[in-house]
């Protein structure tokens, strides 16, 4: 995970590549704690956006492997992808 400084402030961004699962919801809670976040908060995989590289200021930390597993799915689920 990294903050960046985009869509009016700043907030934390989950940087992603190929996404493999299956359907399910498209919303991801990732509890505060997980990845160094101070509260919880949430992937919300059906807006997804790219980013330039270098609007990411720093990492903050990865997600956990069972959060980012949801949120793969919720990206295929969200793309329509099989």
């Amino acid at each position: 995970m990294s903050t960046s400084a985009s869509q009016g402030g700043r907030g934390p961004t989950i940087s992603t590549s190929a996404s493999q699962g299956g359907r399910g919801p498209t919303v991801i809670e990732i509890p505060a704690g997980a990845a160094g976040l101070s509260k919880t908060s949430f992937a919300v995989c059906h807006q997804v956006t790219t980013l330039d590289r270098a609007k990411l200021t720093k990492r903050v930390g990865a997600l956990p492997g069972e959060v980012l597993e949801e949120v793969e799915l919720a990206l295929k689920a969200a793309m329509d992808l099989e």
